[in-house]
């Protein structure tokens, strides 16, 4: 039976990779973006039908749903990204960081789960970060997302699996993507924290840079999907399987070092 399956964000980076590749293993895929009617030939995968989503709006997410068929895979890559001093963040900048990052992909999930659990089949992607497992020094809005996403996985696969539905995350580490280009940044001109936030900021593009390609990081969300029992974490990238076996043998407060000194901050 031909599956269907949801990519959202998929006109570029992880999201356009991963609908290629579904696409490309017989899936029927929608992909979402924000104006679909505008993306260049290049911006879309094959065979990938595109529909409007802003992960912003709670009536884009609702809008969507209720012109989707059955879906039987949900990949929820859609995000924004965001770096600040904690004391810096503005407080309407994290409320939409919140909105795209968790409230607005939590949502989607809701809205298609009921159909996964009655026809007794459905995989829910959620695409994390690494820094989720090893949280990093002015990328703490980002971080808390992402590991809120972690924490709806973890604790609704429990509820899911007995009905054939399973959620999981996959945690990329530095991907190609582009993203940096695309990060927004907020501090202030006098900020004590400049020096350390460009510094890092400097270090984590350069990570992007030479980072894993996103065919890559689909590979493994494909893997995850097609999974008769799907891990609840899969990890791509920045040398994952070494550093999370690191992260299980030492202890927390040397892990929590290496991370920041990783880019570029020694203090």
């Amino acid at each position: 039976m031909k599956r269907t399956a949801l990519v959202t964000g998929a006109s570029s980076g992880i999201g356009r990779a991963t609908a290629a590749a579904l696409a490309a293993r017989g899936y029927r895929v929608f992909g979402t973006s924000r104006h679909p009617d505008t993306l260049a030939p290049a911006q879309r995968a094959a065979d990938v039908e595109y529909l409007p989503l802003d992960l912003g709006s709670e009536e884009s997410v609702e809008a969507l749903a209720a012109r989707l068929p059955d879906v039987d895979v949900l990949v929820n890559n859609a995000g924004e990204s965001q770096s600040g001093p904690f004391e810096e963040l503005p407080g309407d900048a994290l409320r939409r960081l919140f909105q795209v990052n968790v409230l607005g992909p939590v949502r989607l999930s809701q809205l298609v789960l009921p159909g996964m659990r009655e026809r007794g089949y459905g995989r829910v992607v959620m695409v994390g970060s690494m820094l989720a497992s090893f949280p990093l020094a002015y990328r703490s809005s980002y971080v808390a997302t992402k590991a809120a996403l972690k924490g709806f996985s973890n604790g609704a696969r429990h509820e899911f699996s007995p009905f054939g539905v399973w959620l999981t995350t996959v945690e990329p580490g530095s991907i190609n993507t582009g993203i940096s280009e695309r990060r927004t940044r907020y501090t202030t001109p006098d900020s004590p924290h400049r020096r350390d936030f460009e510094t890092m900021l400097a270090a984590l593009d350069r990570n992007h840079h030479a980072g894993v390609s996103p065919e890559r990081v689909a590979q493994t969300v494909v893997r995850a999907i097609e999974a008769p029992r799907p891990k609840p974490l899969y990890a791509v990238g920045s040398n994952a399987p070494v550093v999370f076996t690191l992260r299980r043998l030492l202890p927390a407060t040397l892990v929590e070092k290496a991370v920041q000194r990783r880019h570029g901050l020694r203090r």
